[in-house]
């Protein structure tokens, strides 16, 4: 059992690390390296224990962190390369531009004066765009090469946390043991809310697929990009809030393209399914730790409002860990 002034000197610490993650922008490695350590460590352990010999024991990780970091890279591959086609990009702006084109004679009067006249003026807009924010563009694409090598780095280093967490037999001075409790109580609420997102983020495409490839067919409407919009509505799903905000614009976007009516269909069904899933997500998220969903949308308020996005992202993993920590030390 740890002092006291050594769990706190760790509480101190696991503080200034969480902070600096978001302000030093390495989230993405942090939430790479959980992925990959909670997944090695998993699987990893099942056949390590059965093994006596160290050396055994040190192979069956090191081929199981190998397995799940070339996996992971594997699928971001794909991703970038599904997401990040200019050709798909280009092709899905255009024709979210003819849809918007198209739909000037049946929209309202306040509205048609926010939208681009023809696809000519939407290409020209998009340029001259461009054209002023030329530096900007260039440091979004420095900062995306940034955030993968942050992302491989993060990958490696938690393959071999866990590999190490698998085979390691030393007994930990006070504070490592103190911060290795930290890390594991990190862990697990990583473990609780990522995976948590990823069942709420399915069942959202699964009804969302129902309602675009079973539901509106039954009716007579064939929309286009149908399947790129179920695939986009699982990826952007695992984003809390913002991305069922993309994902939502883009299918409104794209009934447009039968009827504005067929628009107000998508708009109302998926506006049940957010709800539904509010109370899903306080089910599912809230109940792994204990909070209710007011809990969770405030701490992702207040982390919005210091860190952006980043803070969005983060925001129900330190609430869960926090929280976890809070109840191990008996004050909640």
């Amino acid at each position: 059992m740890p002092s006291m002034t050594v769990t706190r000197s760790t509480w101190i610490i696991a503080v200034a690390a969480l902070f600096l993650v978001l302000y030093l922008h390495l989230l993405p490695a942090l939430l790479a390296g959980l992925l990959v350590f909670e997944l090695v460590h998993l699987t990893a352990p099942m056949l390590a224990k059965r093994l006596s010999h160290q050396r055994a024991k040190l192979v069956v990780a090191v081929f199981f962190a190998a397995l799940v970091v070339g996996a992971l890279v594997l699928v971001l591959t794909l991703a970038i390369g599904f997401f990040g086609d200019a050709g798909r990009l280009a092709n899905l702006a255009t024709k979210l531009a003819e849809i918007l084109e198209n739909s000037r004679e049946s929209l309202p009067a306040w509205l048609i004066s926010y939208i681009p006249s023809s696809v000519d003026e939407v290409k020209r807009l998009v340029v001259t765009w461009l054209r002023e924010h030329a530096g900007e563009v260039q440091i979004v694409g420095k900062e995306a090469a940034l955030t993968l090598a942050h992302i491989l780095v993060g990958l490696v280093i938690g393959a071999m946390v866990a590999i190490q967490a698998t085979v390691g037999s030393d007994s930990p001075r006070p504070l490592a043991a103190a911060l290795a409790e930290r890390a594991a109580r990190l862990a697990e609420a990583f473990r609780g809310i990522v995976f948590a997102q990823v069942r709420i983020s399915l069942i959202n495409t699964v009804f969302t697929a129902i309602y675009l490839a079973a539901v509106l067919p039954l009716f007579g409407v064939q929309l286009p990009l149908t399947k790129t919009m179920i695939a986009l509505t699982f990826v952007a799903g695992l984003l809390p809030v913002i991305g069922n905000l993309i994902s939502n614009i883009v299918i409104v976007v794209v009934s447009l393209a039968h009827s504005p009516h067929v628009a107000l269909a998508s708009l109302g069904y998926l506006v049940i399914i957010h709800k539904f899933e509010y109370f899903l997500n306080a089910r599912i998220v809230g109940g792994r730790i204990s909070a209710r969903a007011w809990e969770l949308l405030l701490a992702m308020l207040t982390m919005e409002a210091a860190f952006g996005l980043a803070g969005v992202i983060a925001a129900p993993i330190y609430y869960a860990y926090i929280k976890a920590e809070l109840r191990a030390a008996g004050l909640v």
